[in-house]
């Protein structure tokens, strides 16, 4: 495996990072202490250091795990954690983007992971309520106090993180250096506003459910649905056509469809290291396998078309020729763009 600058950051990272919200069986389904640790030997042999888990996740199972098993090599490893979610339900402020919430979170995590430091942590959704503000001075904090090393967000709009990168830069306070998000084949409506975002900042992605739940390895066209409802969008006409074309392709490329659609995300011209879960070791090893494909570009223009989506205003508006030519004078074929 080889590895990538995460951000604007010297910090080394695996292409793909092993996604371990299915580390512990708390939530009926995912794997045991044995089977996850297998699953993060197979991944640490390939050369994979990066590592994806949050403080809410099989109710604090996946952090135990995770830190038990770094514990006897703990910089080798690079790992992210998150704070918003709630671990309790008595305490009001046991949740959310607040100040208060993020430093008991943190704390807790610090101690289910046996470690002093975060390597990277994010502020995992966000809660429209709390002062961006806040949580940028608040996270800064946590960087000076040698707790966090890196702060990173998730699932929150695009001009709220324009904010806190712009807050950050005039107040001399640690920016983020990544963004997490949905993003996919069957989820590209992050190319609107949050991946432009991100480019603009230098953030690297982190795209969560690259497979769509397993969409896109074609399971659901055979009638494997598991536990989706029927009125999925994983399952409308339009993702079984792009789950259709993914299959169609890997066919010709004798591939599994999975490389296909997790190489897709790592071919769309901006920093991208996609979260591959897994509770079997077979499942990491076949996402792993996917590094060794380059999508050729007839393919990839295949892909882009079937899943394109509607950018709306301003974006469709901007593609317009009518706008192009008086914007640029005629010139906007000629300019080389940044």
């Amino acid at each position: 495996m080889k590895y990538t600058l995460f951000g604007k950051s010297g910090l080394k990272v695996s292409e793909l990072c092993l996604g371990t919200m299915g580390f512990g069986t708390e939530w009926g389904w995912g794997a045991d202490k044995q089977t996850s640790f297998a699953i993060l030997d197979t991944f640490a042999k390939a050369g994979g250091n990066f590592i994806d888990t949050a403080n809410r996740y099989t109710e604090g199972s996946s952090e135990l795990i995770i830190g038990e098993y770094i514990k006897p090599n703990r910089d080798h490893f690079v790992v992210a954690t998150k704070y918003t979610l709630h671990d309790n339900q008595t305490n009001v402020n046991a949740s959310g983007n607040n100040r208060k919430n993020m430093m008991r979170s943190v704390e807790q995590s610090l101690k289910r992971l046996q470690t002093d430091f975060i390597d990277i942590l994010y502020l995992h959704i966000w809660d429209n309520l709390t002062p961006i503000d806040e949580v940028m001075r608040g996270m800064d904090d946590l960087i000076k106090q040698g707790k966090v090393t890196y702060i990173a967000i998730s699932d929150t709009p695009a001009w709220i993180i324009s904010k806190g990168q712009t807050l950050a830069e005039c107040m001399g306070w640690n920016p983020f250096i990544g963004l997490q998000i949905e993003y996919s084949l069957l989820q590209r409506t992050p190319e609107r506003d949050l991946i432009p975002m991100a480019k603009h900042y230098g953030l690297t992605v982190t795209p969560w459910a690259p497979l769509a739940g397993g969409a896109l390895t074609g399971k659901y066209l055979v009638g494997d649905k598991g536990r989706l409802p029927e009125t999925s969008k994983r399952l409308n006409e339009r993702s079984t056509r792009i789950a259709q074309q993914v299959v169609d392709i890997a066919k010709q490329l004798d591939v599994p469809p999975a490389h296909v659609a997790l190489r897709w995300t790592m071919q769309q011209g901006f920093s991208c290291v996609p979260i591959i879960g897994a509770t079997r070791v077979d499942q990491i090893t076949q996402n792993i396998n996917s590094l060794a494909l380059t999508i050729p570009e007839k393919f990839l223009e295949e892909l882009n078309e079937v899943s394109a989506i509607e950018l709306g205003f301003p974006g469709d508006f901007f593609m317009e020729d009518g706008v192009r030519n008086v914007t640029y004078g005629g010139f906007y074929d000629r300019i080389i763009k940044p």
